[in-house]
């Protein structure tokens, strides 16, 4: 929602011009990190404010370290936004995807060309035309995560904030 992307971008900017931030970790509520965009708004009119596609180019330019702390969904936008972080941490039940495409809808925050920078050609074409969702431990083998956690997601989002 744009309550959401203002608030994460308000939120980024007061991080980066604080010098007692360090690092920033990104979350969801009620155990899903995001299911993406409510499609029914892409048939309105354009509407007044920031979209997604800057907030992930806003996380990506950031100078400390955005950690990722994925739990249950993160889908079409929501896996975007991840990819704009530096990190991804993932509860072993998470689940990732761009099921925008089996609607005939492309990603439109630029997930079609950070994924395949992150996990390579192969991986991301199947990730983009197919739309499956992808669990937590392929997630980790493709490198599209950095850790996976079975206890509490956002902990060790934090853990791995503070080494880095």
């Amino acid at each position: 929602s744009l309550t959401v992307l203002q608030a994460l971008e308000d939120g980024l900017k007061r991080a980066d011009a604080d010098p007692s931030v360090k690092a920033v970790m990104i979350c969801g509520e009620n155990g899903k990190f995001s299911a993406g965009a409510d499609i029914r708004g892409f048939s309105s009119p354009k509407r007044q404010g920031i979209g997604l596609g800057p907030i992930v180019s806003l996380i990506e330019r950031s100078e400390k370290p955005v950690v990722a702390a994925i739990e249950g969904i993160a889908l079409g936008g929501g896996l975007e936004l991840t990819l704009g972080c530096h990190y991804r941490v993932a509860h072993v039940k998470a689940r990732m995807g761009l099921p925008e495409v089996t609607i005939g809808l492309l990603p439109g925050a630029e997930g079609t060309q950070r994924l395949p920078r992150l996990i390579g050609v192969p991986a991301a074409l199947d990730i983009i035309t197919t739309g499956r969702h992808i669990p937590a431990t392929e997630a980790l083998k493709l490198g599209l995560v950095d850790e996976v956690v079975e206890e509490n997601t956002v902990e060790a989002a934090i853990r791995l904030a503070n080494k880095v």
